[in-house]
């Protein structure tokens, strides 16, 4: 049989392959009408319906939510507490939500307490920021608030608590200006290069140690990955990064000269600074008026802030760095490293008939001193003898021992904003004032009058120095080694000045000084701060007098507590390498001696402090048959402090 071929087989099937032409249509149909079903679905899924369903995916996402780093705490320099944090809840207002948070405004307002112009000011304040980034809304929220945020969370799933750690100062502005304030970050701050790295709504140091070691104290916030649905409710955690809390701080402040020096101040207007001559710590730092920081940390209100502002006598001004005033008789001592270096006020014998005339004009002395020379001319205070001594030596020579000493120039104390204040000569006038300068001028400077301003600090390290045999040191309030070397250098960068450095000063004329100025605070001597002797303690200083206007004017004004002199005084104890200067500024407190009566106990409560050390170390190293019992014994640790400010 032969084979069948191809085409035989198509032969003998004939056209049973072929489909009907009408069944083959009806496929078609069907086919096409599923195609335009899905092209149809396909369509409303990602044309018509698009916004609906990327605002389902947005609102069903991750969110971080912001976990605030508590800065460090804040020491004295024997580790007691001066700063510390508590506990607190803020809220935060998420922008990235699929709703019109301006509808919602003012029931926000009457939940959150806050007027709907206020978060509208912020809103706008934060419109340039990344929508991601949650608004700080309220610090410090009360708990009828977070109930309120709580129970509406449906309605209002843009708001948020957090829970951060708030700033809790001393009570009743102790040290305030000192250690300073935390705030919300400004606009003009974030434009300062040196905070780069910050955000709007972050909080920074504001002024004080605060501003000064902002970037040690604040640490490193971290973040929560959270799982929310639409409703702005919490489904589940994928993750945190966890916040580096600060870095605590130890301060040179001895919390019990702070107290003592807070207590004298009570009820005037000044400043009391106290320095260790040897190192440039700074042992207690006092400003009057003060302020209380705790306003600042959390909400602060409108009628604290116009308090603050409308005051007078300017509560936020730390007297004891920025207060640029005539120094008075203080500068006498300045006067006297001047006169006896130049080899000219050691033979110099002046008679005092209660003043001398110049160039014409009569210049007084408040007391007719009879023949004066430089041993007691300083404890007496005699202008008439510092008149002339000015007007033998000239205004530039005066002008470069005030210099030498750091007059004219910061210090570069590790605090923010501290005053140069201002050492007049021939150059300065020329530049400042494009005037001549006239002799005439020189006998007011001769006495710290005139031109001349300087700050408490200036004056306390100057004298200070000058009693350590021409040695000076920066004055500092944190100690260097509580900073990385590199931070330090940015310290001293920051908060350049005139740092360390050495005069020279002869044993002879450094002996007539610091003799001289014992003399000051010895009755017996005649000394202007006679009424402020410490009995077995060997106190020295100088006082200074410094009126706030002319004669003719004060005669015009008709007197009052503001027409008053500013009191002044510089205290060391012992007068030679002294272990504690203290300068104190009273503004209108009229005699220099008044002021020497209030470093006076800040003095005597070093000394007492000392002594009772001193003892406690004899009595631990002493024989164990020598030791009294447990019961009687003294502690061998710093005194317990009765009335903590915290």
């Amino acid at each position: 049989m032969e084979p069948v071929t191809h085409s035989d087989y198509r032969a003998l099937n004939g056209n049973s392959e072929k489909l009907p032409a009408g069944k083959l249509h009806s496929t078609q149909y069907i086919v096409a009408v599923v195609l335009a079903v899905l092209i149809t679905g396909l369509w409303r899924l990602q044309v018509l319906g698009a916004d609906n369903f990327r605002a389902l995916a947005e609102a069903n996402r991750i969110r971080k939510v912001p976990i605030v780093a508590p800065r460090g705490r804040i020491f004295d320099r024997y580790g007691r507490l001066l700063v510390d944090n508590y506990p607190s809840v803020s809220c935060y207002l998420l922008r990235d939500q699929s709703r019109n948070i301006n509808l919602d405004l003012p029931m926000i307002s009457r939940g959150l307490n806050i007027p709907v112009d206020q978060i509208q000011a912020i809103l706008h304040r934060y419109q340039t920021a990344p929508k991601y980034q949650p608004i700080p809304l309220k610090q410090d929220i009360t708990p009828d608030e977070q109930a309120f945020i709580e129970a509406h969370r449906n309605e209002l799933p843009e708001l948020e608590t957090v829970d951060v750690q708030r700033r809790l100062y001393p009570r009743d502005g102790f040290a305030a200006h000192l250690i300073g304030y935390v705030g919300e970050v400004s606009e003009e701050m974030l434009n300062n290069p040196r905070y780069a790295f910050y955000d709007p709504g972050d909080v920074v140091g504001r002024s004080g140690v605060e501003a000064s070691y902002d970037a040690i104290l604040r640490g490193t916030d971290g973040y929560k990955d959270v799982i929310v649905n639409s409703r702005g409710k919490e489904l589940g955690q994928l993750g945190q990064t966890l916040a580096i809390p600060g870095k605590d701080l130890r301060l040179t402040i001895d919390l019990d000269l702070q107290m003592a020096a807070e207590k004298a101040m009570e009820g005037k207007i000044g400043a009391i600074v106290a320095l260790d001559p040897h190192n440039g710590e700074v042992l207690a730092l006092v400003s009057r008026p003060t302020f209380d920081p705790n306003e600042f940390s959390g909400h602060l209100t409108k009628s604290y802030w116009n308090e603050i502002l409308s005051n007078p006598d300017h509560p936020l001004l730390d007297k004891a760095t920025q207060a640029q005033l005539a120094p008075g008789s203080t500068f006498k001592i300045i006067m006297s490293v001047a006169g006896l270096q130049e080899g000219v006020a050691q033979d110099m014998r002046v008679n005092c008939p209660g003043g001398a005339t110049f160039y014409g004009h009569f210049y007084a002395c408040d007391k007719r001193h009879g023949m004066v020379d430089i041993e007691n001319a300083i404890p007496w205070s005699c202008d008439t003898f510092f008149y002339t001594l000015a007007n033998k030596l000239g205004i530039d020579t005066i002008a470069r021992y005030a210099t030498s000493l750091g007059f004219g120039e910061r210090t570069g104390i590790d605090l923010p904003d501290e005053a140069s204040g201002i050492m007049p000569s021939t150059a300065w006038k020329l530049h400042t004032l494009h005037q001549a300068w006239y002799a005439g001028e020189t006998i007011s400077v001769g006495i710290g009058q005139g031109a001349i301003t300087a700050t408490p600090l200036q004056l306390a390290r100057a004298i200070g120095g000058i009693a350590s045999g021409g040695v000076l040191h920066r004055p500092h309030v944190v100690f260097p080694d509580e900073v990385r070397p590199g931070d330090l250098e940015a310290i001293h960068e920051t908060f350049s000045g005139s740092g360390d450095k050495t005069i020279p000063l002869s044993p002879a004329n450094w002996e007539i000084i610091t003799d001289a100025m014992a003399n000051a605070t010895n009755p017996a001597a005649g000394g202007t701060a006679g009424a402020s002797h410490l009995e077995g303690i060997d106190f020295a200083g100088k006082t200074g007098t410094a009126q706030v206007m002319s004669h003719d004017a004060l005669a015009r004004s008709g007197g009052g507590h503001r027409t008053l002199p500013n009191a002044w005084f510089v205290g060391m104890t012992p007068r030679r390498n002294p272990d504690i200067v203290v300068a104190v500024l009273w503004q209108n407190g009229d005699w220099g001696s008044n002021s020497a009566k209030l470093a006076a106990q800040v003095i005597e409560a070093f000394v007492s402090k000392q002594r009772k050390r001193e003892n406690n170390i004899r009595i631990a190293e002493a024989p164990k048959a020598a030791i009294p019992a447990p019961a009687a014994a003294v502690p061998a640790t710093e005194p317990e402090i009765n009335d903590h400010p915290l």
